[in-house]
Formats: C-alpha cells, sequence, structure tokens
C-alpha cells in the first residue's frame, strides 16, 4: 500500500489554508476573529459554521462536523485521507513522493492506467456527440426529444457511440493504450480463439458513471435502434478493479452536494430520471441504475444523508418487485419515504408532462413514510380477506424489525397498530417472536445446547421464547427498580465527564503556556493528575496520548493529534479547540477590561485540576457509602467508615482552596 511520507504530510497541513480549502466550496464571511456561513453538511437558515483562522480548523455548532483542511476534504467529497491530501496535495503544488512496495506500485500504475482510458474513451464519445455527423444527426436529436438542454448534457457529459464494430478501439491503441486495458475496463470485447476485437458500446447514447470524486469510472449505454430485438435496451460496463456496480449510484458525484443541503437523497432507477430532475432543479437525485439496491449503495447514501426519499414508476408489479430496497435502507439505519406516480409514468415522463413547478408540488404532496405506503399497497391487496391481511401485517412487521433504532421501532409498531387497527401488543409479540427467530438462528448448535443445559431446572425443555420473555422481565424489574439510582448515577458521570473535558481542553490549548518559570501548562497539569484513572473513554485516549508525548519529551500539541489515524480523536480535539462565541469589541470601547482565559493560565489550569479531583474525591465517597448496606463484617465496616471520613476530609481541604462549602 502506497504511503506519503511524514514529511510531505506535515507540508501539506502546514500549507492548506483552512480559508482557502474551506471557501472554494463554501461562501465565507468574517465576524470577530473567525470566519462564518451556513453549514454546506446540513440545511440551516442562520451561519453555524465556523472557520478559526489562527487555528486551521472549522466547526459546525449545528450538526457537530469538525476538523482540519484535511478532514474537511474527506467530508465535503466523500473522499479517504490519502485521496484528500493528493487533493490538497494537487492545489498547492506539491510533490508527492509515496514509500510503497514494487507490488503496490504495480498495482496504483494498473488502476491509474484505468483512469486515464476511462477518461479517454469519456472525452472520445463526447467528441462523437458534438462533432460527427453521426452523432449529431442520431445521438443529438435522441437527447433533445428526452428534453434535455445543453448544459444538462455538458454537466453530465453524455457522448455517443458510433455504429462501427471497432472504431473506439482502434483509436485507442492508435493513442498508444494497450489492449489488456482496453479489455480490463470492457470497453473492448476480445475473442481471443478468433483473434478479433471490437467495441462493446455501438450506436449507441453514451452515459459516463463517476465515482464520489468525479472520475469516469465505466459506462452505461442506451441504443437507439428500434427494430433489432436481439440487442438489448441498456449495455453498462463490466465490473473492473475500478467499477464495481454494486458500490456506485449514477449522479451522486454532481448530487452530493445538494444532498447534504437539503438532508435528503431522491432514488430513483434510471439515467433520464436523474438528468430531467437535475435539469428541473432537483439536483439532490441518484439512480441505482436499473440494479437492485445494495448496502453498499445505502452506505454511500448514509455519508450525506440519513434520508432517502424513494420515487418509484407507476407500475404495481415494480413496486412489489421493489420493496426488499425499502428493507435495506432500513437496516442500514436510514429514514425512508416514498412517492409514487401516475399508472405509467416514471420520474422523467412525469416531469417532462407537468413541468418542474407542479412536480415539486407532487413530491411534496404525496411523500408518504413507508409505513403508510406499505400499508396502503397491501390493503388494496387484502381487502376483506383476513388471512391476507394477517399475512400484509406480517409483512409489516417483518420491515420494522429491520429497524435498528429501538424508539423507531417502537413509533413505527404504533403506527401500525392504528392504520391496521390491531392492538399494538399483538404487533411487539410477533416482533419478539421474528427478533428471537433471528436470534436463534444466529447461534451454532453447540450454544444453543449450552444454553438449554444451564437453564433452571423449573423450566419446560425446548421453550426458548419463554426463557427470553423471562429473562426480559427479570431485567425490566431490576432496570425499574434501579432507575432512579441510575439517573443519579448518570448525572455525577456528566459532571465528571465535564470536568475531564475541561482538563484536556486546557492542556491541548495552553501546552506550551507558562505556568510558572520552566513549566508549562501541560507539564504541570498532567504531572498534578497522574494518579487519576479517567472514566470517559475518549478523554482518557486523549489524557493517555498526552502523557507519553510528554514522556517522549515532546509537548501535546493538539495539530499533531488533528492527524490522528481515529476519527473520534481527530473530531473531539478540534471540538476541544472551537470556540462558539467571541468577546464584543464594545467592552474594549467603554474601556472595560475584560481578561480573556488565555491570560490566566495559571490560575485557570490549577483550578481545573483541583475541580477534577473533587469530582473523583465525590464519586469515591459515594461509592463507599453505597457499599456500607451489603457490609456484615464489623472491621470491614469500620474500615469502610475511616474510608469515608479521610474522604470526607480531602473533599473539604479541596473545596476550601475552590471557594466551595461542602454541605454537611
Amino acid at each position: 500500500m502506497a504511503l506519503i511520507k511524514k514529511e510531505v504530510v506535515d507540508q501539506i497541513i502546514l500549507q492548506a489554508d483552512i480559508v482557502e480549502v474551506v471557501g472554494d466550496f463554501v461562501s465565507l464571511k468574517k465576524k470577530g476573529q473567525n470566519m462564518w456561513a451556513c453549514c454546506p453538511f446540513h440545511h440551516e437558515k442562520s451561519p453555524s459554521f465556523s472557520v478559526a483562522p489562527n487555528k486551521g480548523i472549522y466547526k459546525c455548532f449545528g450538526c457537530g462536523k469538525a476538523g482540519n483542511s484535511v478532514q474537511f476534504i474527506m467530508d465535503i467529497e466523500g473522499t479517504s485521507y490519502v485521496e484528500a491530501l493528493k487533493y490538497l496535495a494537487k492545489k498547492y503544488s506539491i510533490d508527492i513522493e509515496e514509500d510503497q512496495s514494487p507490488a503496490a506500485v504495480q498495482a496504483q500504475n494498473e488502476r491509474d492506467s484505468l483512469y486515464i482510458l476511462s477518461d479517454f474513451a469519456k472525452k472520445y464519445y463526447v467528441n462523437a456527440l458534438h462533432k460527427h455527423d453521426e452523432g449529431q444527426s442520431i445521438g443529438a436529436p435522441y437527447f433533445k426529444q428526452r428534453g434535455l438542454s445543453a448544459a444538462t448534457i455538458q454537466k453530465f457529459e453524455l457522448g455517443y457511440s458510433l455504429d462501427s464494430w471497432d472504431d473506439f478501439t482502434k483509436a485507442a491503441l492508435e493513442k498508444g493504450y494497450q489492449l489488456k486495458y482496453l479489455e480490463e475496463t470492457g470497453l473492448t470485447i476480445v475473442k481471443q480463439e478468433e483473434g478479433k476485437q471490437y467495441d462493446r458500446f455501438r450506436g449507441r447514447v453514451m452515459f459516463p458513471i463517476h465515482n464520489v470524486s468525479g472520475r469516469t469510472i465505466g459506462f452505461g449505454a442506451r441504443t437507439l435502434k428500434t427494430n433489432d430485438k436481439k440487442s438489448p435496451k441498456y449495455v453498462n460496463s463490466p465490473e473492473s478493479p475500478i467499477y464495481h456496480k454494486s458500490d456506485v449510484l449514477y449522479g451522486m458525484y454532481q448530487a452530493k452536494q445538494a444532498i447534504r443541503q437539503e438532508d435528503n437523497c431522491y432514488l430513483v432507477e434510471g439515467y433520464l430520471d436523474v438528468l430531467s430532475l437535475h435539469q428541473g432543479g432537483i439536483e439532490n437525485v441518484v439512480a441505482s441504475s436499473g440494479t437492485s439496491l445494495t448496502e453498499n449503495q445505502i452506505k454511500l447514501i448514509g455519508r450525506y444523508t440519513k434520508n432517502i426519499t424513494v420515487l418509484y414508476d407507476g407500475d404495481p408489479a415494480g413496486i412489489k418487485a421493489s420493496l426488499r430496497g425499502i428493507d435495506l435502507i432500513l437496516e442500514g439505519g436510514l429514514n425512508v419515504n416514498v412517492v409514487l406516480f401516475p399508472d405509467g409514468d416514471d420520474p422523467d415522463s412525469y416531469i417532462r408532462k407537468v413541468g418542474d413547478t407542479a412536480f415539486k408540488e407532487h413530491l411534496t404532496k404525496h411523500s408518504q413514510d413507508f409505513i403508510s405506503f406499505k400499508s396502503e399497497l397491501y390493503a388494496q391487496e387484502a381487502k376483506d380477506n383476513p388471512v391476507k391481511k394477517a399475512d400484509a401485517i406480517r409483512e409489516m412487521v417483518v420491515s420494522i424489525a429491520k429497524i435498528p433504532d429501538a424508539i423507531k421501532r417502537s413509533v413505527f409498531l404504533k403506527q401500525c397498530s392504528i392504520l391496521f387497527g390491531i392492538d399494538e401488543q399483538v404487533l411487539i409479540s410477533e416482533y419478539n417472536k421474528i427478533a428471537l427467530t433471528e436470534q436463534k438462528n444466529s447461534r451454532t448448535q453447540q450454544s444453543q445446547s449450552s444454553s438449554y443445559s444451564s437453564a433452571p431446572a423449573s423450566y419446560a425443555p425446548g421453550s426458548f421464547e419463554e426463557m427470553a420473555a423471562e429473562a426480559e422481565a427479570a431485567a425490566a424489574a431490576e432496570a425499574a427498580m434501579y432507575e432512579e439510582e441510575d439517573q443519579q448515577e448518570t448525572g455525577q458521570n456528566d459532571l465528571l465527564r465535564t470536568r475531564e473535558r475541561e482538563v484536556i481542553r486546557f492542556i491541548l490549548n495552553y501546552a506550551d503556556k507558562e505556568v510558572e518559570e520552566g513549566l508549562t501548562a501541560s507539564q504541570f497539569m498532567l504531572g498534578e493528575l497522574e494518579d487519576i484513572e479517567f472514566k470517559t473513554p475518549i478523554y482518557k485516549k486523549l489524557f493517555d496520548l498526552c502523557r507519553l508525548k510528554l514522556e517522549q519529551g515532546f509537548l501535546p500539541t493538539a495539530s499533531e493529534f488533528m492527524q490522528h489515524e481515529e476519527k473520534e480523536i481527530r473530531t473531539e480535539v478540534v471540538d476541544l479547540l472551537s470556540e462558539k462565541y467571541e468577546l464584543s469589541k464594545g467592552w474594549a470601547v467603554h474601556e472595560i477590561i475584560v481578561p480573556h482565559e488565555s491570560d490566566l493560565v495559571s490560575y485557570g489550569s490549577e483550578r481545573e485540576v483541583l475541580r477534577l479531583k473533587w469530582r473523583n474525591v465525590q464519586l469515591m465517597i459515594k461509592e463507599q457509602m453505597d457499599s456500607l448496606p451489603r457490609l456484615t463484617d464489623a472491621q470491614e465496616l469500620d474500615k469502610t467508615l475511616r474510608t469515608i471520613k479521610a474522604l470526607k476530609e480531602f473533599e473539604k481541604q479541596i473545596a476550601d482552596l475552590l471557594g466551595i462549602v461542602v454541605s454537611r
């Protein structure tokens, strides 16, 4: 695998100006020290997206997206870390020398060759459409007939393949492209036994397929011959090292920004559906290109939004066949709405028939959640047939069971009970059966035997559902018993989390600030807290990383942690560096001096250490107090009481230093 040298990565990050990088995608306005804009990752009316030039970070206080220049490119373009670095390197004209094995170099060269060839093919087909007589007389009229404008044709780089056996293959070979790459991309079909080679795409209008970065990876092609019954209407590129149809959605490259902004993705079936809707001002639309929806395609949409609206043709048979896609979307944790069109219409034909405005009104008026949609669909079939109605209800529950979020499941079960007029508890019981069956099927025969053999003697054999139900009931009773205590404990843990967060925030923001001569804030705080065990996982990780850096003789700077391999750490560090509010300049105008935290680092670092210690002592006292009712040995009881007394004395000492009155 190729690795970009660390010194080159450091150079890229140092040179990448966060304002310039973000400014390529978002219109920023200066307010105070920072730049602000409406967030490009979610729909909002008031700007909550902040860019801090002095810290080299961005942070949205609405959706929580945060990071440095590299993370921004990863988020906005949906690329990997290495691809984002390459993007920035290209922007700032930085040469990337990659450390890689000969095998990795060969593999990368192979992939690059396929990308370059695919790009050549796209340009060839575009040129054939616009500059060849056949393209102008056959291809161009087809696009015009479908109502596509020149701007749309250009934006999606549509083209035409000449009705010739090997015109493209000859052109590619003459340009020096190797036959093995032509075959590997599927652009050329090679018949070794016959010694022949010919173009896969002939006499068709061409729809280039792009990855999320905009590189051409494959093609869809539609025949324009109406008299050739043997030739399929659509032909697509075969699978290749750069094109995996189950991972790609047509139009995602052109739609991703709009999907983020609208926080919704319209999912259609065909290329022309995407093109017509995009031209009509609905840009947050992608197509599965006539194939069944896959998990990877759903994950791809999930990178940009959690909301999908499926636009179905008005064909009942086609709708029933597509229902599996809804279940997959639900299983992927995304929200699904459905819009139906009149029978005989698809999104492309309907928007051309009624116009852009009426089409958008139809989307708004006829959008249904999947429960309402499926219930109406099955209700039409079931009518007065109780058996079919029962089957329909069971199908609904099967879909609801796919939803990973328990609260959403509960809401949809309630809605389903209302729509079908059936007791909600019956649906819950049916759901439990489905869930338990799935659990049971996932177990091996050995684990099943182990579960049964360890069951209490009072159980009737073979009652897996009863065992699970009783276990659930016992867990619910125990949860109710300790609910109040859990709430109190949650409150205590939140307070501790806040204190741990503030310590890490202080260390990262003022790592090199001196609290006294020769002693920095990070050295002081890490030294004072060396015996403290952080409870919050993310802050424990960061505290341990800071301590490790100090042990290695370096100050724990935030900029280094912003390049950490774990996204959770990168995001948290940016969050700790971000300031939502700034002090108004009006205070200075009125000669009112308000010191900033950075002016009081010595005072602040000492108090943050004391606050964390105070909170830890309080939790230790609670743990000791909670253990008292369980103690039966007199010596253990005496020892615990002495420990509590000592801890309370320590608590008072810290409270006195903080100026806090401890209640007795």
